[in-house]
C-alpha cells in the first residue's frame, strides 16, 4: 500500500487537527431547552450526527481505521487517521486491498493469514507485501499457521486442506462428506451360482479377473494415501479443528430436532401484493438440537466419536429408590473449543449441559480419544453466564493457554463475580487472579506475554475502563480516566491506544492517547450536528435506593427543574443488559424522550433491576423461576423511592419499556394495583412459554417440566388484574417476540371485558422498528397516554 503522507505533511496535520477540533467541537452559544417535540427526537438518528464505530489499527500502527459518516457521505463510510491527522475517507480502490481484521499471526507476528472475499492471503508485515493464496469459486476460511510456520490449514467446502508455504503444495486432510456411502450391488443366488460356474469352467475369465484385481493393488500401492471418506447423513459439521502439529482434526456434527416446529410470521405489505410468510423460530421446549464431537486421526486414518460419558455429572446419578439396572441417560451437551496448546501436543475444551447449568473444562487427549483431567466445574443452580462466560447459544467465551503451556486461564463466577483464573494441566493450584465486586471483560494477554489487559467497571459500577495487571495478576493499573464508556483498542506495538469514548449525554467519539496510565486523550472525531448541540442534554444522575430486600438498586434519575408532580418509570429491555450507567446508552432515542418528558415537569427513573447486567452473579440471576418477581418488586420500590424522596404524586406514575420492559410493564399494570397509572408495552413478550429456547429455557425451565414457573411469569394469566390505561404497541413481522403474542392477550382482554386498553399495530416492522415515521406514531402515543393520564386532575 502506497504511503500517501511524507512525515512532514503529516505533522502539519496533526498540528492542524489539535488547533482546529476545538474550534469544530465547539457547542452553540447557550443551548436550550424547552423545544423538543417527538418529530425532532424520533427523526432519523443522523440528525445527532453519526458517530465513529468498528476501529481497527493497521498492522504497523500507523492507520486507524473506523467506520463513520460526514456531510456529504450518502452513508457509513471507512476512514482513516494516519498518524493522528486528520481523518479522511478511505477510497474504494483502497478498500479493496485492506488486509482484513482478523487473522492468524506467526509467533513473531511478523506474518499474517487471513480470508478476505473468500479466498486465502498471506502478509508480509514488515515489507507489507501481500500474496494470495488461493483463487477459486468456493469460499477458503479460517486459515491459521501450523507450529512450523511453514505451512497452513484453513477450510473449503466443509473439509480441512493443508498447504506448504515453501512449495505451495496442497493437500486435503479429512475427507468429511453428507449423505451415506453408496452400499455395493447385491447379487442375487443365482447370480452368484452362476458366476463361480463361469470362473470354474474357463480359464481366461479366471486371468482376465486376477489380472485386473493385480492391477488394482498396484495402482493402490503407487497413489498417495488420501484420507478415507467419513459419511455424516443429515447432520451438519462445524468447528473444525486442525492440532497445530496436523496429526488431528477435531468437529462437531450436529442435527437438528426434525420434529421441531417452527413458527411463521405473516408479512401483510409486500413487493409482490401477497402475503408472504417469514420463517420464524422455534418455541421454548421444543425437541433441541444433539452434538457430538469428533477427532480424525490423520496418521492412523481413523475418526473415533468422543463421549463426555465419563465426566463428572454429565451421566446423572440414580433417583432415590431406583434399584433396576437400567442406567440414567447422559445428559444432552454441547461444546466449544478444543484449545490447542502452541505446538499442538496439548488440548483442552469446554463442555456444557444444554440446560446450561453445568460448565466443564477437560483434557481432550486426541490419541485415545478422550475427554480426560477435569481442570474445572462451575456449576450454577440458575444458569451459567456473565462476561466472559460462554452459555447455550453464544460465543466460546474468554479463556485460552497461559505462556509457560503449563497452565490455562479462564473466566468464571465461583466467587460471584466474572473473575479470572489459571488453572494447572493437572487440575490443581487453581488461583484467582482478579477478585473484588466487579466484573473483567475482553481479557487478553500483551503480546510480550508479560501482562494483562482488560476493560472492568471496577472504578465504579457504571463506568468502562481499560485495565493493566502483571501476568501473575496483582495491583491493577487503571490506564483510562474520563468518566463514562472507555472502550480501548492498542497499537499491534501497544505503545498506543485509541478510545471510543462516550458520557450519557455525549454520543462516542474516537480518541487517541499513548498507553500511560492517567495521559490525556486528544479527541480525534467530531460527530455531533449543530441541530443536535443547540439543546442542553442533561446528563441524569446516577443514583440508588433501596429495594424491600436491602439490595441497592442502581439508577438513573431524571430529576426537572420545574416539577410537574408526576413520574414515569422506564425499564429498559433484554434483561441482561445495563443502562444504569454513565455512558451514551443503546436507548438513545429514549434518553431523549426522557429529556422531553422532564421538559415537561415530568421526574423520570431508568434502573437496573434484578437480572441486568454488570452487578454479579446474583443480580443476573435473581429472576430465576419467577420473571416479574424481584424485577417488578423493584420497580415498584422505584415508585416509593419517587413518592418519599422527591415528591412524586403516588397516583400519577406511569411505566413503559419495550421487549423485557414491555412485559414488565404488563405485570406491573396486571398484578400491582394502584402503582402505575399508566403503562405502554412495547413489542411485549406475554407469555413466556411462546419466546425461544436458548434465553427463556435458562430462567423458567422449560414449559413442560416447570409449568409453575411459566403461569405465574406470564402476563397473559394475569390480565385479569387490569386497572389503569394500558397502550400495547406491536411490529407485525417482529420475528423474535411474534407479533402473535400481542394478539392472543388482546383476545383475552377482549373476553375480559377490559376496555382501558388500546392496540397499536405497525404493518412493516420488527422488532427494533426501522422507520422514523413508526418511532414518530407509536411515541406520540405513549406520550399521549402520559399526558391523559398523569396530569393532575
Amino acid at each position: 500500500m502506497k504511503r500517501l503522507f511524507t512525515i512532514s505533511a503529516a505533522l502539519r496535520l496533526i498540528f492542524f487537527c489539535l488547533i482546529a477540533l476545538p474550534i469544530f467541537a465547539q457547542t452553540p452559544a447557550n443551548p436550550t431547552r424547552g423545544w423538543l417535540t417527538v418529530e425532532t427526537i424520533m427523526r432519523d438518528p443522523a440528525w445527532i450526527g453519526v458517530s465513529p464505530s468498528n476501529p481497527f489499527w493497521s498492522e504497523d500502527g500507523e492507520r486507524l481505521y473506523f467506520t463513520w459518516r460526514r456531510d456529504g457521505d450518502a452513508a457509513d463510510s471507512l476512514y482513516v487517521s494516519i498518524r493522528g491527522a486528520v481523518p479522511r475517507r478511505v477510497t474504494l480502490e483502497e478498500r479493496k486491498i485492506l488486509p482484513v481484521q482478523n487473522g492468524d499471526y506467526t509467533k513473531d507476528f511478523a506474518k499474517k493469514v487471513y480470508s478476505r472475499n473468500g479466498d486465502v492471503f498471506l502478509l508480509d508485515i514488515k515489507r507489507g507485501n501481500e500474496a494470495q493464496l488461493t483463487n477459486t469459486l468456493v469460499n477458503e476460511v479460517n486459515p491459521r499457521f501450523l507450529a512450523n510456520e511453514q505451512m497452513i490449514a484453513f477450510e473449503r467446502e466443509g473439509n480441512v486442506f493443508v498447504r506448504d508455504l515453501i512449495t505451495g503444495l496442497e493437500r486435503q486432510i479429512t475427507n468429511i462428506r453428507s449423505g451415506a456411502k453408496t452400499p455395493d450391488p447385491q447379487k442375487t443366488e443365482l447370480q452368484k451360482t452362476l458366476e463361480r460356474q463361469q470362473l470354474e469352467l474357463f480359464d481366461v475369465l479366471r486371468k482376465r479377473k486376477n489380472d485386473r484385481e493385480t492391477a488394482k493393488k498396484l495402482q493402490e500401492l503407487l497413489e498417495q494415501k488420501k484420507p478415507k471418506p467419513f459419511y455424516i447423513g443429515t447432520k451438519n459439521t462445524f468447528a473444525l479443528s486442525p492440532s497445530p502439529d496436523a496429526r488431528f482434526v477435531t468437529f462437531i456434527l450436529s442435527q437438528s430436532a426434525q420434529e421441531a416446529k417452527r413458527a411463521i410470521v405473516p408479512s401483510y405489505v409486500t413487493e409482490s401484493g401477497f402475503t408472504e410468510d417469514l420463517p420464524a423460530r422455534t418455541k421454548v421446549g421444543e425437541p433441541q438440537t444433539k452434538f457430538e464431537f469428533y477427532v480424525y486421526d490423520v496418521e492412523r486414518d481413523t475418526t473415533l466419536q468422543v463421549k463426555p460419558d465419563a465426566i463428572e455429572g454429565v451421566v446423572p446419578p440414580k433417583a432415590a429408590g431406583d434399584t433396576t439396572k437400567t442406567k440414567p441417560q447422559p445428559r444432552s451437551v454441547f461444546y466449544a473449543g478444543p484449545y490447542w496448546s502452541e505446538e499442538g501436543h496439548q488440548a483442552f475444551i469446554q463442555v456444557f449441559s444444554q440446560d446450561n447449568k453445568d460448565r466443564w473444562i477437560v483434557i481432550l487427549d486426541p490419541a485415545k480419544p478422550t475427554f480426560s483431567t477435569l481442570l474445572d466445574h462451575q456449576h450454577d443452580s440458575a444458569w451459567i453466564g456473565g462476561p466472559g462466560i460462554a452459555s447455550f447459544g453464544s460465543p466460546d467465551g474468554a479463556l485460552g493457554w497461559m505462556p509457560d503451556g503449563k497452565r490455562i486461564w479462564f473466566q468464571s463466577e465461583a466467587d460471584g463475580w466474572s473473575h479470572l483464573y489459571v488453572v494447572g494441566m493437572d487440575g490443581k493450584n487453581k488461583a484467582q487472579l482478579t477478585k473484588g465486586k466487579f466484573e473483567v471483560y475482553e481479557p487478553s494477554l500483551s503480546r510480550d506475554k508479560k501482562r494483562w489487559y482488560f476493560h472492568s467497571n471496577e472504578a465504579h459500577l457504571g463506568e468502562h475502563h481499560l485495565y493493566s495487571m502483571l501476568l501473575e495478576g496483582g495491583a491493577r493499573t487503571r490506564i483510562t480516566t474520563a468518566e463514562g464508556r472507555n472502550d480501548a483498542l492498542l497499537t499491534p506495538d501497544e505503545k498506543q491506544i485509541a478510545v471510543l469514548y462516550s458520557f450519557s449525554n455525549k454520543p462516542p467519539e474516537l480518541f487517541l492517547m499513548n498507553n500511560k496510565a492517567g495521559e490525556t486523550a486528544k479527541q480525534l472525531t467530531q460527530s455531533l450536528s449543530q441541530d443536535f448541540m443547540r439543546y442542553a442534554w442533561r446528563a441524569p444522575d446516577i443514583t440508588t435506593f433501596k429495594a424491600r430486600d436491602g439490595a441497592d438498586v442502581p439508577a438513573r434519575l431524571y430529576k426537572p427543574e420545574k416539577p410537574n408532580g408526576a413520574a414515569v418509570v422506564f425499564v429498559h429491555g433484554a434483561g441482561y443488559l445495563q443502562n444504569a450507567h454513565k455512558w451514551w446508552s443503546t436507548y438513545f432515542r429514549e434518553y431523549m424522550f426522557h429529556n422531553l418528558l422532564v421538559d415537561k415537569g415530568y421526574t423520570v427513573l431508568d434502573m437496573d433491576y434484578r437480572a441486568s447486567a454488570g452487578l454479579g452473579r446474583d443480580w443476573r440471576t435473581g429472576i430465576y423461576r419467577f420473571m416479574g418477581g424481584k424485577d417488578l418488586e423493584d420497580q415498584v420500590d422505584g415508585t416509593k423511592f419517587l413518592v418519599e424522596q422527591h415528591g412524586v404524586d403516588a397516583k400519577r406514575i406511569g411505566v413503559y419499556g419495550g421487549s423485557y420492559g414491555g412485559f414488565i410493564t404488563f405485570m406491573a399494570m396486571f398484578t400491582q394495583p394502584g402503582i402505575f397509572a399508566a403503562g405502554a408495552a412495547l413489542r411485549p413478550v406475554t407469555d413466556w412459554a411462546h419466546y425461544n429456547h436458548g434465553y427463556t429455557a435458562n430462567i423458567l425451565n422449560i414449559p413442560q417440566e416447570d409449568s409453575v414457573a411459566y403461569r405465574r411469569s406470564s402476563p397473559i394469566y394475569h390480565a385479569a388484574g387490569l386497572q389503569g390505561a394500558l397502550l400495547i404497541c406491536h411490529g407485525m413481522v417482529d420475528v423474535n417476540v411474534h407479533y402473535q403474542d400481542a394478539v392472543r392477550l388482546v383476545q383475552r382482554l377482549i373476553e375480559l371485558k377490559k376496555e382501558n386498553w388500546e392496540f397499536a399495530s405497525y404493518p412493516m416492522e420488527d422488532h427494533g422498528f426501522r422507520e422514523p415515521t413508526s418511532w414518530m406514531d407509536e411515541y406520540k402515543r405513549i406520550l399521549k397516554l402520559f399526558e391523559t393520564n398523569l396530569q393532575k386532575k
